[in-house]
């Protein structure tokens, strides 16, 4: 059964929305993932989000650019928590799908990430998803420490470089 939904409003932000896909899979967390538009399948949209819970859906990611109402759309329509990855396009290359996403009215919330940001969106589902399973909160701690040795790595690369300028 899948803990996490990804609702991508276009399939061009699937690009984007393979950040999160990826984290996913390394961190083993069973996931779903489609295709449906605030705009154009409203109807398809609004059920993901009325029988996301009854299919143990735990968290929501919802990706759109440009006026992306999807994020919004969808958390109007469940009590899931909902995350917002605003996907760049259109002319203003992202900054509208921010204001859009972020600019939720009281009592329907929306976490929202930066633009193009699937990779964050993932990692913050999986903590939120760590609150009830242990695991994936050891899995977190240990994705943590990972990044940790890897910046420590790269310092002490740098350091030997500079020894031999």
């Amino acid at each position: 059964m899948a803990k996490v939904l990804i609702l991508m409003g276009s399939d061009s932000d699937y690009d984007i929305m393979k950040k999160a896909v990826k984290v996913f899979k390394e961190m083993d967390i069973s996931f779903e993932i489609d295709i449906c538009s605030a705009h154009r399948t409203p109807d398809r949209a609004k059920k993901y989000a009325e029988e996301a819970e009854e299919k143990g859906i735990e968290v929501i990611i919802a990706a759109a650019g440009m006026a992306a109402h999807l994020a919004g759309f969808i958390a109007a329509h469940t009590v899931i928590p909902v995350i917002g990855v605003p996907v760049a396009s259109g002319a203003l290359n992202g900054f509208d799908a921010l204001l859009s996403t972020v600019q939720m009215p009281p009592g329907i919330p929306v976490a929202t990430v930066g633009i193009n940001g699937a990779e964050n969106a993932a990692y913050l589902a999986c903590e939120i998803l760590s609150l009830k399973y242990p695991e994936i909160r050891e899995t977190v701690k240990l994705k943590r420490k990972e990044m940790y040795d890897k910046v420590l790595e790269k310092s002490e690369k740098i350091r030997k470089d500079l020894t031999n300028i």
